[in-house]
């Protein structure tokens, strides 16, 4: 009889492991499948009530009952999106992930469970626009405080924990200027405290950086960027300790934010597979892109990690790393350009009608380059004051960079230069 294809097993690499998984698991047993399937149920038939209360038990309280044994109804827990949790976890040295619908239900999701009414959470004065929303918008309503401050300044974050400080929320790089945060520093600052530090992974995503072995407590994702890496299907992700995936778990049962398997499928077949492939040629792409902007009259200011005039380039070296310890500064590039946000809206406008290898469009990560000009789009929603102090210029330009050939983007770039 042959041997059973089973849990994954040193020395095979993090880089394999992104491509096979496991083709045995608590959540299914597929190993006849060379590709894993595609639960289309939204209902499981049940032997006996028995088991169906066990399976409730199970989903509610992981811990003590397990997890994945016994399904019971889509909401709660199912085989496709459970396996995609099983393998981000695995990939970002978690213990445990919950997937969402989309990463602002992720982000939702880690506060929730962390805060209740009277608590405070502390965030990055630069943040996604709809991130800063939710904060402003809707944590007051539930009774939290929030506060901006500047986490580059770890001895500040330490002084400004408060006694009814529970959380503290950021992105690195951020978006969209790629300013980095001190992972280490700010986990240290918060653990002495008792406060939960939660990082957005999306722009570097695990292959670049892993928050969590730096002493962050929770990682959030929006899937639907370099992860799943074409554009087609949304998701997002919280993977953290072992103690908050039965609360994450609840807070996705009630507030109804699961990620449907029909977008996990996706994600788990070809996104991940493919992050290494991908965000190499981008990685690539972005720094020749980088180098040509840097030495364009027009362009005031290039920040990308990989450039070495980059102002922060020691933590970018020691901070963003791939699997085998590489330094990988992902696809992101923020460049300002002469002339301000009249310049910055002709150079995007000219992309838009005229760029064979650019896309004006908002998210990133696919294997299109995609161009946005942030304080006019996705970080409309911030305040004037609120950007100064993030240092978004109105002539700031965000490049998601693709996988096309290199000289073809900078062809387009040059001629939308042209405009400003």
């Amino acid at each position: 009889m042959p041997k059973r294809k089973g849990a994954y097993q040193p020395p095979y690499s993090k880089h394999s492991f992104l491509v096979h998984g496991k083709f045995l698991s608590a959540k299914w047993d597929f190993e006849h499948h060379v590709v894993p399937p595609i639960s289309s149920s939204s209902t499981y038939r049940l032997e006996t009530a028995e088991r169906g209360a066990r399976g409730f038990c199970g989903f509610s309280e992981p811990r003590k009952h397990g997890r994945g044994e016994i399904f019971i109804y889509d909401r709660l827990d199912e085989p496709t999106r459970a396996m995609l949790e099983e393998r981000l976890a695995f990939v970002e040295e978690g213990e445990a992930g919950v997937a969402f619908a989309t990463g602002m239900a992720a982000i939702a999701a880690a506060l929730g469970v962390t805060l209740r009414a009277g608590d405070e959470v502390l965030a990055h004065h630069a943040l996604y626009g709809c991130t800063y929303s939710l904060l402003t918008n809707w944590m007051p309503r539930m009774g939290v405080s929030v506060r901006y401050l500047d986490f580059s300044r770890p001895g500040l974050l330490a002084r400004s924990i408060g006694r009814h400080t529970r959380a503290a929320l950021y992105e690195t790089p951020v978006n969209p200027t790629l300013e980095l945060i001190d992972i280490e520093a700010v986990s240290a600052a918060c653990r002495k405290r008792k406060v939960i530090s939660i990082v957005d992974n999306t722009f570097a995503t695990p292959f670049c950086q892993r928050p969590l072995s730096r002493g962050a407590d929770m990682v959030v994702h929006s899937l639907t960027k370099n992860i799943c890496g074409f554009g087609t299907d949304m998701g997002g992700a919280v993977v953290t300790r072992r103690a908050f995936e039965g609360p994450l778990l609840l807070y996705r049962k009630d507030f109804g934010g699961a990620l449907s398997p029909k977008n996990a499928w996706p994600i788990l077949v070809y996104g991940l597979p493919s992050l290494e492939l991908r965000l190499r040629k981008e990685e690539q792409n972005a720094l020749e892109v980088a180098r040509f902007l840097e030495g364009h009259p027009k362009v005031a200011r290039v920040a990308y990690p990989g450039l070495e005039s980059f102002p922060q380039r020691d933590l970018a070296r020691r901070q963003m790393t791939d699997f085998d310890g590489t330094f990988a500064p992902s696809n992101m590039i923020y460049f300002v350009v002469r002339g301000g946000g009249r310049a910055a809206s002709r150079l995007v406008n000219h992309c838009a009608k005229h760029a064979y290898t650019i896309t004006l469009a908002v998210s990133l990560g696919q294997i299109r380059t995609l161009i946005e000009k942030p304080t006019g789009m996705t970080h409309s929603a911030l305040p004037p004051a609120v950007r100064r102090a993030g240092h978004l210029s109105p002539g700031g330009v965000r490049v998601s960079v693709g996988i096309e050939d290199a000289s073809d983007i900078i062809h387009d770039l040059r001629e939308a230069l042209k405009t400003c």
